[in-house]
């Protein structure tokens, strides 16, 4: 696939990247799409349709799925990635509105009628993931009832996400943002380690470096993280989902509730990307969960 490199430039740093079609690399591993938790939920008779039409992609730090205003004719779903979801202002400022890990798919509003892409979907951590057309997906989604259930689910936790990350960014003290933020990778993760800087960081909650560092150098000296340039290590996460505010247990409660695990239909390796999806905190997500009865 031929790849047409551009110099772009966001607040989340100088970076080329590949427009929308433009080419996220072919991998030539062996492809498993049960690596993404969504795509594994499906019923065989809908994955089995699904999977001839699946392309296995590498995505790499920078790389730009979509644009604000361009139109796609894919989706995304990751596998052992993160993407970020970013809206920028008119004064060129920006900030993440939710990412997307092997929980979740890129391009929600394609099958929802949306002829163009809003905001800005940036690879935050390099891996790989899947790319179907959008033209398979909506043919799938008219005639499957399974399918359509699965990506509705999936779109409602992706805007409980997007609104609780909002009042948490409004109300909250950048510390309980961080722990948020680092608890949301982590779970996408396949690993303990990620690749994340004070600077993404600190662009991804729309506030300066400077408060980032102090914050991490809090958790660090608790013993609740350690990072390096260019990683952060969570050596604690119960810790660290103690100091966290309630937007993660939220954001959590409502993907255990509307997306849960069916790795027991797929066989052992359903999940073999290793995420650290693990249940909220009971006590908060059953309060949540009481709330939305």
């Amino acid at each position: 696939m031929n790849t047409n490199m551009h110099a772009g430039r966001t607040n989340f740093g100088q970076y080329p990247y590949s427009i929308v079609e433009g080419g996220l690399r072919h991998a030539a591993e062996s492809a498993n799409p049960r690596q993404n938790q969504l795509l594994a939920s499906l019923s065989e008779p809908v994955l089995s349709r699904l999977l001839p039409h699946l392309e296995r992609v590498e995505m790499s730090v920078g790389d730009v799925i979509y644009q604000f205003g361009s139109q796609s004719q894919h989706v995304w779903f990751p596998a052992d990635s993160i993407v970020s979801l970013i809206y920028d202002m008119e004064d060129g400022a920006s900030a993440e509105v939710a990412i997307v890990g092997n929980e979740g798919m890129i391009g929600v509003g394609l099958f929802m009628a949306g002829e163009t892409m809003p905001g800005l979907a940036t690879v935050q951590c390099a891996g790989h993931g899947y790319r179907l057309s959008a033209r398979i997906l909506n043919e799938e989604f008219e005639r499957s009832t399974d399918l359509q259930h699965a990506l509705l689910c999936y779109t409602q936790a992706l805007i409980v996400e997007i609104a609780q990350n909002a009042v948490c960014n409004r109300h909250h003290p950048i510390s309980k943002q961080l722990c948020r933020c680092l608890l949301l990778s982590l779970d996408r993760s396949t690993g303990n380690e990620m690749a994340l800087t004070h600077e993404m960081i600190a662009n991804s909650l729309g506030v300066r470096r400077e408060c980032v560092t102090v914050a991490a150098g809090k958790l660090r000296a608790e013993g609740l993280i350690d990072y390096k340039r260019g990683h952060i290590t969570v050596l604690d996460r119960e810790g660290l989902e103690a100091h966290s505010c309630e937007c993660y247990a939220v954001v959590k409660g409502t993907f255990d509730r509307l997306l849960p695990c069916r790795n027991e239909d797929h066989g052992d390796d359903a999940y073999s990307g290793g995420s650290h999806y693990q249940p909220a905190r009971p006590g908060v997500r059953n309060g949540y969960l009481r709330a939305m009865r």
